[in-house]
């Protein structure tokens, strides 16, 4: 059974999340009574349960009636809470309803369908804040975009610098990236979390005819997905939505990587926004970027989970020994952590501080070296491409060994100067002229960002 570690000594530091309170003991215990009240009233629309008796199931389906810590120490000699939790409801209706009526209790189902089936409403209820902190964190890198759209840094690769990039186009790669993985997870919420009702052995056998029309009621009643066939061994569903939460979890931990390097003291160019936030221990002078290393935290401990659920894939015939009880705690694990990654990267880059001056300065600092591609690019006329790569690497080399500007060198080099002047080596030279397609790649990007707000993939 799941427990609730929203709280105490290091919960709050990956939770925070709104899903938080779709995670809890209680939660899953009220998705369950959800499961049985519908298979009551789907019982009674299919003709097979008396309306009065589904009524008086769906009556007594509430949690605050039920102790989950009870119902957890019963589970050990079931293997599962559901036993004991039917047993609780049937004796709840008994004396609400009388006997006649509690004898429908859990009518055509097995533990696994309706702890199943409470596993995919859980999935549901959490994922619908979890999409709202990702739509309004990728908002924020929208708006990062824009207002940076010709902010010129230095883009850096293998973690040096390479060429001139802008913020707004890194924000947008932000953008992109989470949109297209709270996309993969909306899909999932939307179309995979389904119900599960198949009898003992999946054959539906206890519900006679009306069985896949039962089947129906209870998904439709429920708002889940309706399977085309039972998925007690099929594990696909549950795979699905831990792979899922698992490419949002590796986003965001991207994106708080960057933010983190971004930040460190030789680079400063952003830092993270929050009075009373970030302090140390021991040294009164720090910033840390805490809300991007929680961030990193949690989203490190996803790819565990997700391996545990895909390894539980494999379940022996029509019901599993171990490894679907394998599924529960990882489950809801997946949804905290991912929950609480979301919820602070909103956080973050909502409260983002941009430095374009520091951004300026560090791209200048290399003293022209982020532009040898262009230079080398304009001399590969005249003196073909390798002679132009030999030639201005020499000359990088040794600006950098000397602490002279790539410039000086440049103009003083014969080769150099009999191709190309003063003033066009220092156009050559400047950054905000050799951007490329960036201002176009942020604008495609601003303008799905527009399309997808508009469109089914919100939540």
């Amino acid at each position: 059974m799941p427990s609730d570690d929203s709280g105490g000594l290091l919960g709050p530091l990956f939770s925070g999340s709104s899903a938080d309170p779709e995670l809890s003991d209680r939660a899953l215990l009220q998705a369950m009574l959800d499961a049985e009240r519908a298979l009551a009233a789907a019982s009674a629309r299919a003709g097979l349960v008396p309306e009065e008796a589904a009524a008086a199931i769906g009556a007594v389906c509430q949690a605050d009636r039920f102790d989950p810590g009870e119902l957890g120490r019963r589970a050990v000699a079931a293997g599962n809470p559901v036993v004991p939790l039917v047993a609780e409801l049937t004796e709840a209706v008994t004396s609400e309803a009388g006997p006649e009526a509690a004898r429908w209790v859990h009518h055509g189902a097995t533990s696994q369908d309706i702890l199943d089936t409470a596993w995919s409403l859980v999935g549901v209820r959490a994922l619908g804040p979890i999409l709202e902190d990702l739509e309004a964190a990728a908002a924020a890198a929208a708006g990062l975009a824009e207002t940076h759209r010709v902010t010129v840094m230095a883009g850096r690769t293998l973690g040096q610098q390479a060429l001139p990039t802008t913020f707004g186009l890194k924000a947008a790669g932000w953008l992109v990236a989470v949109e297209e993985a709270a996309a993969g997870l909306a899909r999932v919420r939307r179309e995979r979390l389904a119900a599960q009702l198949g009898g003992a052995a999946g054959t539906l056998a206890s519900l006679g005819p009306e069985g896949v029309g039962v089947v129906r009621h209870y998904a439709e009643l429920l708002g889940l997905a309706e399977p085309v066939l039972p998925w007690h061994t099929n594990r696909i569903r549950v795979a699905e939505l831990a792979a899922a939460l698992g490419v949002v979890a590796g986003v965001l931990g991207k994106l708080a990587l960057d933010v983190t390097l971004l930040a460190q003291t030789e680079v400063g160019e952003v830092n993270e926004g929050g009075e009373g936030r970030g302090g140390s221990s021991t040294l009164p002078h720090k910033h840390n970027p805490v809300t991007s290393v929680l961030v990193v935290a949690a989203t490190r401990r996803v790819p565990g989970l997700v391996a545990t659920l895909l390894g539980s894939m494999a379940q022996e015939q029509e019901r599993a020994t171990g490894a679907w009880h394998g599924e529960w705690q990882p489950q809801v694990e997946l949804l905290r952590l991912v929950g609480g990654a979301a919820y602070r990267t909103r956080d973050l880059l909502q409260g983002l501080e941009v430095h374009p001056d520091r951004m300026r300065a560090n791209l200048e600092a290399s003293g022209g070296q982020v532009m040898t591609e262009r230079i080398a690019t304009e001399l590969a006329g005249p003196l073909g491409r390798t002679g132009a790569q030999e030639l201005v690497r020499r000359l990088a080399r040794q600006a950098a060994d000397t602490s002279r500007p790539l410039r000086s060198l440049l103009a003083g080099d014969p080769q150099v100067r009999e191709h190309l002047d003063e003033s066009t080596i220092d156009q050559l030279l400047d950054p905000q002229d050799y951007l490329g397609s960036a201002g176009e790649l942020i604008d495609r990007a601003l303008a799905a960002h527009r399309a997808r707000r508009g469109g089914a993939d919100r939540p």
